[in-house]
């Protein structure tokens, strides 16, 4: 599992305004700016931030599952090598930095600001193939 771990924490690190750090219950938590996209824990589980209606149409889609933990939260859980492999929890993990990355840019623009300004989000959602309920909810 450590691998598959590895290879998820050097990926997504190396992202545009991501910032890697220790999550508090073990593992490593990945944020862009003041949000939490996500963090992964070392025996396998990812757990993902959405906004709620994304979390549900994701969830609908079989792409991965409820949070274990706070199961109505917006919040998903995704077992890396159980449910999926190392490509799926990167899908993921990249959809919800663009969702987050969407919403950073609209309150920057609001109020006179730059927030990744290098980043084309719709263009990289696009390529990210969504299911037309779920590209509707994004």
């Amino acid at each position: 599992m450590t691998e598959e771990i590895d290879r998820i924490v050097a990926e997504v690190s190396n992202w545009d305004g991501i910032e890697a750090n220790e999550h508090r219950f073990g593992g490593t938590e990945f944020r862009l700016g003041p949000r939490e996209i996500g963090h992964v824990h070392e025996w396998g589980i990812l757990d993902i931030a959405f906004p709620r209606r994304v979390r549900d149409q994701l969830v609908a889609d079989g792409k991965t599952g409820p949070h274990h933990i706070y199961p109505e939260s917006g919040w998903t859980t995704f077992r890396v090598g159980e449910t999926g492999d190392v490509d799926d929890a990167l899908w993921l993990l990249r959809l919800s930095y663009l969702s987050h990355a969407k919403i950073m840019q609209k309150s920057a623009e609001r109020a006179g600001g730059n927030v990744l300004t290098e980043l084309d989000v719709e263009n990289e959602l696009t390529a990210l193939e969504p299911s037309d309920e779920l590209r509707a909810v994004l």
